[in-house]
Parts: C-alpha cells; structure tokens; sequence
C-alpha cells in the first residue's frame, strides 16, 4: 500500500486557531455593539416621542374643552331668546325652526332643537327630528330637574353616543320649553382618525365615550384592547422577536405594539388616553442599526478576501498531493474488489454450513423422538405382557384395565411427538394451572414396572393441598419420567436401592428426587445434548436436554448436584401461581 507525508504551512493549528479567534472576537463585538446601539438609540428616541405625544395630548385635551364650552353658552344665551319663548305660549312654531336653522350655521353646533313643556320636539336646524317625543330621555329628565345647563349624554340609534347641553325655558317663572345644543365630539374625533396615533377619552367610570377607533366606544379600555383579534402561532413569535429592543408595549392595536400616555380632562371627571405606535421609533433605530450592520458587513468581506488568498495558496499544496491520493484510491478500491470478492466466497460457505446444520438438527430430533417414545414402549410392553396372562387366566375385567393403560400411553406417545418441538425452538402450546403432585403420581404409575423390577424403596413427601403451577401436564409428567430413569439407571449396580422424592410448596414450588448411586462425573455437561455416560445402546443423552428446555419453557430451572457419601439430587424449581391467578386462568 502506498503512502505519502502531506506538506503543510509551518504552524497550521496555531494559525487556524488564531484566525478562529479573531473571527469569534469579530463576531462577538459586532453582536455586543449592535445590541447597546439598540437599547440606546430605542431609549433616546422613546423618550422624546413621548414627550412629543404629551404636548399633542394637550393640544387635543384642549380642543375639545373649548368645543365643549362653546357649545356650554348658547343654551344659556338661547333660554333667554322672546321669540322662542313667545313661540312656545302662543304654540306658534311656524318661524321657530327657520331661526335655529340660523342659529345653527352661525354657531357651528352638529344639531339645536326646542322642545315643549311635554318634551316633543317642535322646533329644530334638522326637520326630520320634529314632531320626536323626547320626554324619557337624558337630556329631557335632567334639564326638567335643574335650573341651570346640564349636561347629558345617552347613545343613539345607530350604536353611537351624542352629547347634549340643554336648558330650561322659562315664562313668568313657570317651565314652557327646553332647549337642546348637540355637541359635535363625534365629528372632532373622525378629523383626529386621520392621524396615526388613537385616541380615547373616558368617563369616570372608565366606559369609552369618543375614540377614533369606532369600535371601541361604550366598551372599558381594558375590553376593548382585549377584544383584538387572536394571533396565531407565526405572529406571536414575530411579535416576540419584533421587541427584542426591551421596550414593552402598552397595549396593541390591531397586532400592532403601541405606547399609552394618560391625561385628565377637566370636564365631569373625564380622562382622555393617547396610543401611538412604535413604528416611527424602531424605523429611526433600524437606520442607524442598519449602519452599523453594513459596516461590520464589508469588515468581513475584507476578512473572508484575506482568509481566501490563504485557501488559494493552500489549493496549490493540495493539488500537489492529490495525484498520490489518487494511486492511494485506486489501490484501496482493488482491495476493495477483492474483499467483495472474498465476501462472495464466504455466503457461500455459509449457506453450506446453514445446510449442514439443518441436517444435523433434523438428525437430532429423530434422535430425541426415538429417546423420548422409548419409555413409553417398554410400559405398553409390560402392560400388553400382563394382559395375555391375565386372558389366560380368564380375568377380562382386569386385562381391560391393562388395555386402557395401553391405550392412555398410545395417546401419550402422540402428545410427546408434538411437545418435542419444544427441543428445537422455544415457545410451546397453551399453558393451564395443573397439580404438580398429579403429574408426579402419573410419572411414578408409568414408571411403576422398572420400580417395582429393580425393587427400589420410594420415599414421597409432599403437601397435602394442591400444588398449582401454570404448565401442561404431559410435559411435567415428561420431565418427572426423564428424572426417574436416570436415577433408576444410576442405581442398577446398588444392591440397596433407595429413591426419595420431595415437593416443597411455596412462591417456588420445589421437586427433589434423590437416589443412591454413585454420583455424576460431570455438572458442567450434564444438560448437553449427546452427552451420557451410559453405555451404548442404553441412552443418547436427550433425556435431561429436553428436560431442561421444557422447564426453562415454563419459567422454572432445573438443577443437579452430588450428595455425600454418594448419591445425586435432580431439583425442579417452577413458580407457583396464586389463587386468583387460578380463576384468571379458568
């Protein structure tokens, strides 16, 4: 394989660091400058806009106490006009109208209007409202009450409000009209909607009476900025990043960030508000922000012209290298042919070993039915050999018992054909609560002929009260009869033959089968497939690898170990399972 030494600048690391360096530190000024311009300009530029709003707000506050102290005098001067009131007690309204007509353009007021004693309108600058009966309104009720102009306001028709000052008329001391000046706000504050900032004036109560936002009257400040429409998702957070300057707004109108400056008006307890927007502030920040971003803009122009000079110089050294790189990857990608080659090669060596290790598995499961049906063969042998002599005895009834028992084992034959599969792959049928001292004494019924011809003393111990575990008895029953045979097997030379069994209930239910022969030699293979120190012809070794693979199925262990002076113990450990798990089960 070739290889080559890269020449390189002296000290690239340190130089790529300082460059690194300089571009964070570049980076990190420009960020920290632009960030205080902005805090700065934005504080600057707040402060005498607002102090521009106060000095419009006066103007504005002033203008409409001195609309409303125009309107305030002519219902006074106009309580003292003969004509009217001579027009009111001789109820001749003939020339009353023509005359608030003038009135009415020389004063300037939106409406004036006269009424009777009974509150109907006989006399008004606008026709169309003669004839009206006002005696339950605001302006009525509350000129009847006082001698002096009032001042009222109620809302109208159309969803508005109109303001009226009004005064008595008096003859001899004696009540024969009102008369009525409605005050033109509504007009002043259309004039005002041409501006850019709204204006809002209260009542002691806080109820909006005039804004240049329409919508806004007859509602609480608080209802109205409330009742803006719901932003979504992508506003919100343009919204966020838009006040990134620390200014937080007053309030907003129509998604838009605006500042609030109250005053009080000195009529009735009113309180005139003024919103302005924060758009001609950020406009004249932005100006300077962007300044300042350009600058810092070609700065790094410059840098990234420099750094580039650097990369070209750089580029020459590479393309001095890249002719060796290039012998490098055409080697690596012969070697890389060959590999696949080789890998080739390799799947099919192993699908031949896939092969091989089905056979042997397939010649391991004969193996392990021939094992497993063995028991049950030399039982039906022995049942079947107790039934003729019991024929030629002439005994039937008994011989049919014997028969039955061959029939049962027959029928255990083909179960453990299906259990076998348990051997060779893990999973198994449907598992139900069963006794474990059941499917001892089933175990010990089919192994009764070898116990009883080799003569072996059993000893059981075992609780009186069901022992319930979740499994399948055939298969309990098949790992009891395998733990039998190899203790009959290993006490075939003993002339005193002892076997002990012990079942033990508690969270673990706990099988011990004890016998005296001469030990095991080896603990560590005992559970191996093909292992057995049997001689040939007695055993393959697949006893005790079904064995534990059936319990590890059911969630148990199974155990062996030496017992002093000789002997060997065989202990099956499957939980128990609780009452009520019986009944779940049922």
């Amino acid at each position: 394989m070739l290889s080559f030494t890269p020449t390189t600048p002296e000290n690239p690391t340190r130089s790529n660091m300082l460059v690194r360096i300089g571009v964070f530190f570049l980076i990190l000024t420009a960020v920290a400058v632009v960030w205080l311009s902005n805090l700065y300009f934005t504080q600057l530029f707040d402060n005498s806009t607002r102090a521009n709003a106060v000095r419009q707000l006066s103007l504005y506050s002033g203008r409409i106490i001195s609309d409303l102290q125009r309107s305030a005098v002519v219902p006074l001067l106009l309580s003292r006009d003969t004509t009217l009131i001579s027009a009111l007690n001789t109820a001749d309204y003939v020339a009353s109208s023509q005359r608030l007509i003038r009135y009415h353009n020389d004063i300037g007021a939106k409406e004036i209007f006269l009424l009777d004693k009974d509150g109907r309108t006989v006399a008004s600058s606008n026709r169309t409202d003669l004839g009206q009966s006002l005696h339950d309104k605001p302006v009525y009720v509350s000129a009847i009450r006082s001698p002096d102009t009032v001042f009222t306001s109620f809302q109208n028709d159309s969803g508005g409000r109109s303001y009226y000052f009004s005064r008595i008329l008096q003859s001899d001391k004696e009540i024969v009209g009102i008369i009525v000046v409605e005050v033109d706000l509504g007009g002043l504050f259309d004039t005002w909607s041409k501006n850019d900032a709204t204006l809002i004036v209260t009542n002691s109560e806080g109820t909006i009476l005039l804004s240049t936002e329409r919508q806004f009257e007859n509602q609480t400040l608080s209802q109205a900025l409330s009742n803006q429409p719901v932003l979504s998702t992508m506003k919100r957070a343009l919204r966020a990043t838009g006040e990134w300057s620390g200014s937080v707004a007053d309030a907003y109108i129509r998604n838009q960030p605006l500042f609030r400056i109250d005053e009080k008006v000195p009529f009735q307890g009113w309180n005139i508000v003024y919103l302005a927007s924060y758009e001609s502030i950020r406009a004249r920040v932005n100006g300077i922000l962007a300044l300042e971003i350009m600058g810092y803009a070609m700065l790094f122009a410059l840098m990234f012209y420099i750094l580039s000079k650097r990369a070209i110089r750089k580029s020459f050294v590479f393309q001095a290298e890249s002719e060796e790189l290039r012998i490098l990857n055409d080697q690596l990608t012969l070697e890389i042919s060959q590999r696949e080659e080789a890998e080739r090669n390799l799947q099919v060596a192993e699908q031949s070993l896939a092969q091989s290790s089905k056979l042997a598995a397939l010649g391991e499961m004969s193996a392990a039915v021939s094992h497993e049906l063995n028991q049950p063969l030399a039982a039906m042998r022995t049942y079947l050999a107790g039934a003729k002599l019991l024929l030629k005895r002439r005994r039937p009834e008994e011989a049919i018992g014997s028969f039955q028992r061959i029939d049962d084992l027959i029928g255990r034959m083909g179960t453990i054909t299906k259990q076998l599969k348990s051997y060779a792959r893990k999973g198994g049928d449907e598992l139900h609560p069963v006794d474990l001292r059941t499917a001892i004494h089933g175990s010990l019924s089919m192994m009764s002929p070898q116990l009883n011809q080799l003569e072996i003393e059993i000893s059981e111990t075992m609780p009186k009260t069901p022992v319930m575990v979740m499994g399948d008895e055939v298969r309990l029953e098949q790992v009891i009869v395998n733990l039998l045979r190899n203790a009959i097997d290993a006490m075939k030379t003993q002339n005193d033959r002892h076997l002990d069994i012990l079942l033990v209930a508690g969270e673990v239910a706990k099988l011990s089968i004890k016998d005296n022969g001469p030990g095991i030699e080896n603990l560590d293979n005992l559970f191996e497939p093909f292992y057995t120190t049997k001689q040939p012809g007695d055993g393959v070794g697949l006893g005790l690898a079904i064995s534990s693979g059936i319990v590890s199925d059911l969630g148990g262990r199974l155990l062996a170990r030496n017992i002093k002076p000789h002997g060997a113990v065989f202990e099956f450990q499957i939980p128990m399972i609780k009452e009520e798990e019986i009944k779940a089960a049922e």
